[in-house]
């Protein structure tokens, strides 16, 4: 890098290990990684990091909560190899996808509104024949007409697993229970928003696991919380690589 150690300092593995609460291996492994710069070597042929290094180090730990390991890992060896557009370029796509998952939460809740509206019975409203449904279930038929859609519809979105009517053990129809017609609601609602079927299913995962639409809500605070921590961490990660790009400007001259 033909730094001139005495000027800039002199840092020890340990040292930079210390101040991160890491390992010296783990300094070691981000070096061969490309997240740190090459570090210089004694005669005797021990690293030797500088305050860059230690810069590059809190860059990297502060990209983390926001980016994920892998395109943290990807945006600091850009950097290192001088690539800064590549750099700026994946900050954009984590950028983008914060933003993509922000509109997949506002898809999720307008639909839970969507469905909580036409879930609503009316009144006067005669019962279903008993020749369409039964106790403890629908047939695909009138499910498929209630929501407005073909039963093949249905039937590929079980196959897709967004759906799962069990068999009538008599006839072998397909039963769709309160669950079951919850989730194809849903489906249809996400559907109509252009959701892809493999966008939907972990969303709908997601209600299974939380034991319907009301406990969603606390789960959909939570994801609130958890998008506005990224937003956050993605703020503080570009100030300390902005801070970063300074200081390699020297290097780079």
């Amino acid at each position: 890098m033909g730094r001139n150690l005495q000027s800039v300092g002199r840092l020890r593995p340990v040292d930079l290990a210390r101040g991160s609460g890491l390992s010296t291996q783990a300094i070691r492994n981000y070096e061969e990684a490309g997240i740190l710069p090459a570090a210089d070597r004694t005669p005797h042929g021990y690293r030797v990091y500088t305050p860059l290094h230690a810069q590059a180090l809190r860059a990297f730990l502060a990209l983390l909560p926001g980016h994920g390991h892998q395109t943290a890992t990807s945006i600091m060896r850009a950097v290192n190899q001088d690539a800064v557009g590549e750099a700026f370029r994946l900050i954009d796509e984590s950028h983008a996808q914060l933003l993509d998952d922000r509109r997949t939460l506002q898809a999720v809740e307008n639909a839970l509104r969507e469905l909580a509206f036409t879930a609503a019975p009316e009144p006067d409203t005669a019962p279903e024949p008993a020749a369409v449904s039964r106790p403890g279930g629908t047939f695909i038929g009138p499910l498929a007409v209630k929501l407005g859609i073909r039963p093949a519809t249905l039937r590929k979105w079980e196959r897709a697993g967004l759906v799962r009517p069990r068999r009538d053990p008599r006839t072998g129809y397909r039963v769709y229970d309160a669950a079951d017609v919850r989730d194809a609601r849903l489906t249809h609602q996400l559907r109509r928003g252009g959701y892809l079927l493999e966008q939907i299913a972990p969303l709908i995962a997601q209600v299974r696991a939380a034991g319907g639409l009301e406990p969603l809500e606390t789960a959909l605070c939570d994801w609130h919380g958890r998008l506005s921590a990224r937003g956050r961490a993605m703020l503080t990660g570009a100030a300390e690589l902005e801070a970063y790009l300074r200081e390699r400007e020297p290097v780079m001259a």
